[in-house]
């Protein structure tokens, strides 16, 4: 027999997949993330924290020059910013702890005394000027308030509750219940405002009102009408101001004398900016405090985080901004109750609108209107209906179905110490569990 060999079928190999494009993965893995129940929660509580705690930073060192300069402590108007900012946390946590009714409740005690404030403010030998406006009231030694900026918060939740209000009983198909009253006590905080002469502050007052409209569904030809009654106005106020005026001839300014006009303040700024380069200075280091640019802790903090920091550091500010934005228009858009809805609108057009006039006055697109910067400039007067605001945004996002559920079937990393130190894990009230326990002892 001739031998033979056993012939082995060949090995076939699997074939190979394609290989996933690591851009395209990557871009997939952050729709997901994008896409959770807690990420507009995350994003609120997180961007505003931030903001926060780097405006603290920047306030004390923008702040130390000026503070030497009027004979004071370097940290003093740290100090008071930094007092405020954990009063505005006890804040924001109380208002992201408080239900829904009871924000709604609120809404008309905030109102009546954010209005009773600012007409105080009128009342000689109560109302204080400051830089020519007067809006502040003397609360005790260095200690200042600024009604208007309550009032920004009381026409967020009050305007909320009205509309949502009369959504409830179909009331918004009829432009005179949209309007009305709405608009008119929309414009008697503007009145009160604008007796103080605070021009900024009243713009954003307009822009949550319009926010508010726009969110009720306000019909193209209303919202025109209001948005050209307002425009008229403002052009009266502006033309019959010198100072309004010379900060309108200051937009594009190059040179800090452009003919009549003092642009100081506007040109400075930019040098600021300029001299910051891609990661600035140094925090500590700006040139422009030292005299030369005015406010450089308040309203045009934004130049000095971009001098010290430079382009990095002030392209962060503005993605922390952004985030916020979209977070609070996430809340908006995913709700069902329309208070939360109104709320969480007016709440992200108040702060995104100052933070566009604030930063656009630092880079010379927008006229300087004397608003801070939101939760970054240094105002305990600003800071605390700010956070509170935030609060309520956190409290809107912890509300929305899927974030409650999320929140609820978290388990804990560790386990609760019982019985001599045997760790147990902890029993969480999930969905789950408040079905089962709602069953009668016969059910299976």
């Amino acid at each position: 027999m001739s031998g033979s060999r056993t012939s082995r079928p060949p090995v076939q190999r699997a074939p190979r997949l394609p290989r996933e494009n690591p851009a395209l993965g990557l871009v997939t893995r952050l729709r997901r993330a994008w896409d959770r129940p807690l990420t507009a929660y995350y994003l609120i509580l997180g961007g505003s924290a931030l903001i926060t705690v780097l405006g603290l930073v920047m306030v004390y060192s923008a702040s130390q020059i000026t503070a030497l300069q009027m004979s004071l402590p370097g940290s003093y108007f740290f100090r008071k910013q930094l007092l405020a900012a954990v009063i505005g946390c006890v804040l924001l946590l109380v208002a992201s702890r408080m239900p829904v009714r009871l924000h709604r409740a609120l809404a008309y005690p905030i109102l009546a005394g954010a209005v009773g404030l600012m007409a105080l403010v009128q009342v000689p030998g109560i109302g204080v000027a400051v830089n020519g406006n007067q809006n502040w009231i003397a609360v005790g030694g260095s200690f200042q308030l600024q009604p208007s900026e309550f009032g920004k918060l009381a026409l967020v939740l009050w305007g909320a509750d009205l509309l949502a209000r009369k959504q409830e009983r179909r009331l918004l198909t009829q432009w005179k219940h949209m309007l009305v009253p709405l608009v008119p006590a929309a414009f008697m905080l503007l009145g009160l405002i604008m007796l103080g002469g605070d021009m900024g502050t009243a713009i954003i007052v307009t822009a949550i009102l319009f926010g508010l409209l726009w969110l009720a569904g306000a019909p193209t030809r209303l919202f025109v009408g209001v948005l050209a009654v307002a425009g008229l106005i403002g052009a009266v106020l502006i033309r019959t101001s010198p100072n309004r005026m010379a900060r309108l001839a200051c937009l594009g300014a190059t040179e800090p004398q452009s003919g009549p006009v003092d642009c100081w303040q506007a040109v400075h700024g930019i040098y600021a900016l300029a001299s910051g380069g891609i990661f600035g200075s140094g925090l500590g280091a700006s040139v422009e405090k030292w005299g030369q640019l005015p406010e450089a802790h308040t309203d045009f903090i934004f130049a000095v985080t971009g001098e010290e920091l430079g382009l990095a550091g002030t392209l962060s500010v503005l993605a922390l901004f952004a985030a916020l934005g979209y977070a609070g228009i996430r809340v908006a858009g995913r709700t069902e109750d329309p208070f939360v809805r109104y709320a969480a609108g007016g709440v992200t057009t108040w702060i995104t609108a100052q933070a566009v006039i604030n930063i656009g006055a630092v880079l010379g697109l927008l006229p300087i209107a004397g608003v801070p910067l939101p939760l970054f400039s240094y105002g305990g007067s600003a800071l605390l209906p700010t956070m509170f605001a935030i609060g309520l945004l956190i409290a809107f996002a912890r509300d929305e179905p899927a974030a409650r559920a999320a929140l609820a079937m978290r388990q804990p990393r560790f386990g609760r110490k019982r019985n001599g130190g045997s760790r147990r894990p902890r029993r969480w009230n999930t969905m789950r569990r408040r079905a089962t326990a709602a069953r009668t002892s016969g059910e299976r």
